[in-house]
Formats: C-alpha cells, sequence, structure tokens
C-alpha cells in the first residue's frame, strides 16, 4: 500500500484497522489518556495519536466507515 506523507519517526505501537475512523484512550485504563476520535486520510493511509503516539495504519481494501 502506498503511504504519502510518511512519518518521520517511528510510532510505539502500531495498529492495523479495518476502519477510518477509530478512537483511542491509550489502552492502559486508569493510566490512558482521554479517549480520542481520529480519522484517517485516505490518501496518506494512517494516522497517530496526538497523546501517545500510536500509529494507526488502514488495512489494504478497507476504508469503511
Amino acid at each position: 500500500m502506498d503511504r504519502a506523507a510518511a512519518p518521520a519517526h517511528e510510532a510505539p505501537e502500531t495498529a492495523i484497522v479495518q476502519a477510518r475512523r477509530i478512537a483511542c484512550d491509550g489502552g492502559q485504563g486508569p493510566l490512558g489518556h482521554p479517549r480520542v476520535w481520529l480519522s484517517i486520510d485516505a490518501a496518506a493511509g494512517w494516522v497517530e495519536c496526538p497523546y501517545c503516539d500510536k500509529r494507526f495504519l488502514l488495512a489494504e481494501g478497507a476504508g469503511g466507515h
């Protein structure tokens, strides 16, 4: 999959997802962060959480809601 504007740094964690709209809460219960909703730009194919830097990659052929 072609990734436009690849990030300059390695993410601490990467998840492959099936939908362009996802939520991140840090995944550590009370040690996580406030839940944020993120939208993956179809051209870029990925988005990073502004709190924990977790990277979400859109799976090949995915892109639904």
